[in-house]
């Protein structure tokens, strides 16, 4: 199923919408018939990376991975990266150039616990 991310003048999502699958690939076709612009994303895409169904495992065939990551209503369409951008979360953060992703200045904990971003002390707190 293909989808497409319809795009305003600035560069922001504005809509994503479900395209036939005869329409894969026709984004500037879909763009000249309708006079708006529209560039196709994909749903399983996050980071460069295309994932199977389950979200979690790399498929095999990454020539589906288009454009980073897959776009949202309020993401920005980058040209020059050809890529979908989420806003960032946070002013301590920084875009990682290769998968597009917002990163913060200290790493997640990976310890199975929750934890929120602290911007003011730009570190992760423990939830209890």
């Amino acid at each position: 199923m293909a989808h497409f991310a319809k795009i305003d003048n600035l560069g922001t999502v504005v809509f994503v919408t479900v395209g036939r699958d005869e329409d894969d690939g026709k984004e500037l076709e879909l763009s000249e018939r309708t006079g708006d612009t529209y560039r196709q994303t994909s749903y399983n895409t996050k980071g460069g990376i295309h994932y199977k169904s389950d979200c979690i495992t790399p498929s095999e065939d990454q020539s589906k991975a288009l454009r980073k990551n897959y776009a949202s209503i309020g993401y920005t369409f980058d040209k020059d990266r050809d890529a979908f951008i989420s806003p960032k979360p946070y002013p301590s953060w920084t875009l990682t150039e290769d998968t597009c992703l917002w990163d913060a200045p200290t790493a997640k904990p990976d310890d199975g616990k929750f934890y929120t971003w602290n911007e003011d002390t730009t570190s992760w707190d423990l939830q209890e």
